[in-house]
């Protein structure tokens, strides 16, 4: 049999993959215990997700475990074994601003828990491809020194820069600088994926995500960007822009197109390679740019207000490079763009509403 295991897999990635790759493996596994509620509260559950999987997938089968638990997850390593062919871990505590509060949390859940899936995957399955969801915030705030530039509605980097046309790439360090404690632990989790791949010969891929968005987002204040802007312009709901003067740039990436990623290194992978990922050039907004586009598509004047402290290891300008990916990968491109996304999220969100 060819079985997937996908952990956070009611989540905006874990779920786009489990529907990606159901008609492509004769078993889906998911593994995911609604941690988010417990984070961001019970607006943002994955509740309703994992039972629409569950309903609509008839080959996805749900065990709700914590990735801390070792010897929970050792229980369905050692039932589907060899079976195993791909691993998505996408599981995560995904907000540096909620990493502050609960410091052990995190840590465990995104670095022990990262170790965990690792060490099962080298134990029961070592030639299944591994593919681990980074973050851009392993960089901290480097991006932050680049010379920059305020224009308009948007902070810009110099056009003689060698990130002007395509963005950050794999070649930033990750040292001396300030992540939050996400960063930290996620630094820690995303050096421990290209180990397994680089020391034990496993197919490892690390993807460094810009921001990644869909429809099927449960965006928050502390998470979602974009999901949860366009949440407050169809509810009319608060929204709070954290400093910068509100032109802080942010790449958005598709749910639909990262996944599509994974399945191009899944048929051709690679030991212990890391990939940026994210919107790039094509797909990129400052927070002012996303309030026009929200209010343009909602037809609602959006209620917010500016805060002038920005959030601590925040990025003002972050585009990701993807031509390493695509450089590897030829066949793979975007399939959607930022109004693309933006459509999507508002038509979600009326059906919520």
């Amino acid at each position: 049999m060819n079985i997937a295991i996908v952990t956070g897999s009611a989540g905006l990635i874990g779920s786009e993959s489990v529907r990606f790759f159901s008609d492509k493996m004769d078993l889906v596994i998911g593994i995911d215990n609604d941690q988010r509620a417990y984070f961001f509260g019970k607006d943002a559950s994955t509740e309703r997700s994992k039972n629409e999987l569950e309903e609509t997938i008839q080959n996805y089968k749900h065990y709700s475990i914590d990735i801390r638990n070792y010897e929970a997850l050792k229980v369905v390593f050692e039932q589907y074994g060899a079976d195993l062919k791909l691993i998505i871990h996408t599981a995560a505590q995904p907000s540096h601003d909620w990493a502050a509060k609960e410091p052990l949390t995190d840590f465990t859940i995104n670095a022990n828990g990262t170790l965990h899936m690792l060490e099962l995957t080298r134990l029961f399955c070592p030639k299944a491809v591994f593919i681990f969801t980074s973050t851009n915030k392993v960089y901290g705030d480097t991006p932050n020194y680049l010379p920059l530039i305020e224009q308009d509605k948007r902070w810009e980097i110099s056009e003689d820069h060698a990130y002007f046309e395509h963005g950050i790439d794999e070649n930033m360090s990750i040292d001396n600088s300030k992540h939050s404690l996400f960063g930290a632990s996620k630094v820690a989790a995303d050096v421990l994926a290209q180990e397994y791949g680089k020391y034990f010969g496993m197919n490892v891929a690390v993807f460094r995500g810009g921001c990644l968005t869909g429809p099927n987002h449960s965006g928050t204040q502390l998470h979602g960007f974009l999901s949860y802007l366009m949440k407050c312009a169809v509810t009319g709901n608060h929204y709070t822009v954290f400093g910068y003067k509100g032109k802080q740039v942010r790449d958005n990436i598709h749910s639909y197109d990262l996944v599509n990623m994974f399945y191009h290194f899944y048929m051709n992978p690679r030991h212990g390679e890391v990939y940026n990922a994210g919107g790039g050039r094509h797909s990129n907004c400052s927070m002012t740019e996303a309030i026009e586009i929200c209010e343009s598509i909602t037809g609602n004047k959006m209620n917010y207000s500016y805060a002038e402290d920005n959030r601590i290891g925040d990025h003002i300008w972050y585009i990701s490079d993807v031509s390493k990916f695509k450089n590897h990968y030829p066949e793979w491109n975007y399939k959607y763009n930022l109004n693309d996304i933006l459509e999507q999220i508002f038509s979600q969100q009326v059906k919520l509403k």
